[in-house]
């Protein structure tokens, strides 16, 4: 099987290790990958705060990149959501871009559901020693409906002992520009997560998108918290 690589902005920027835990993954699972460097955003940020035109000019790029991909793999579901759910609305007045974003946009998963959903696996041959505990991502759990394929994942990891916080599904505060215009609200938001993720006693808090690893990253560092943020993916190519 061969898979086209997406790797949005904020891993391609901020967190390359996730990029090559996603790929480290699916090679082990036999998956050829490929990466195609002329991709840049998928247009959400500009989406999201009001320009778009710069959106359509984002997604209309994705489009054209992705056009031939058998499967496309992101590890983001705000990304993934992004292109499944809105570039329809971008290209609304045009039938063309919106067959194309219609026939693409089939063709996009987030990591999780790739694995459990197309590969068909859960154990992922991870290995790791230590207590977790997961975060619901709002764009994976409330827009792509993904709940269950990274818990199943996540227990699979061999030696693993998983603890669910009891607001796994609450919001981090992050939520882009909000986190920006709403910086009281969102750290609010923030620690009250933290506490929830300080009751599981777990040693690594485990979420599908950088985002919401950078926001609680932010809060445990600055409260002086060991708990580690790890993404999906590098949990899963851990322990060969």
């Amino acid at each position: 099987m061969r898979v086209s690589l997406f790797i949005t902005c904020l891993v391609d920027s901020f967190f390359p290790s996730v990029g090559e835990s996603m790929v480290k993954v699916l090679r082990r699972l036999g998956v050829t990958v490929t990466f195609d460097p002329r991709q840049t955003c998928c247009g959400q940020p500009a989406f999201n705060t009001g320009y778009r035109q710069y959106a359509h000019e984002l997604a209309k790029r994705f489009l054209n990149i992705f056009a031939e991909a058998d499967y496309i793999v992101a590890p983001s579901g705000s990304c993934v959501s992004m292109v499944k759910h809105y570039y329809g609305e971008l290209f609304k007045d045009d039938p063309t871009l919106t067959r194309q974003a219609r026939e693409v946009g089939a063709r996009v998963y987030e990591l999780s559901d790739f694995l459990v959903n197309v590969l068909g696996v859960e154990d992922v041959g991870a290995r790791y020693h230590g207590r977790v505990t997961y975060h619901d991502a709002c764009h994976l759990l409330r827009e792509l409906r993904i709940k269950d394929e990274p818990r199943r994942l996540i227990r699979a990891v061999r030696d693993i002992e998983f603890v669910e916080m009891d607001n796994a599904d609450q919001c981090c505060g992050f939520g882009g520009t909000f986190s920006v215009k709403l910086a009281d609200v969102s750290g609010a938001m923030a620690h009250d997560k933290i506490e929830g993720i300080k009751r599981t006693n777990a040693d690594v808090v485990v979420a599908s998108d950088s985002s919401c690893l950078m926001q609680l990253a932010g809060v445990l560092s600055r409260r002086g918290l060991s708990i580690k943020p790890m993404h999906l993916a590098e949990l899963l190519a851990m322990g060969e």
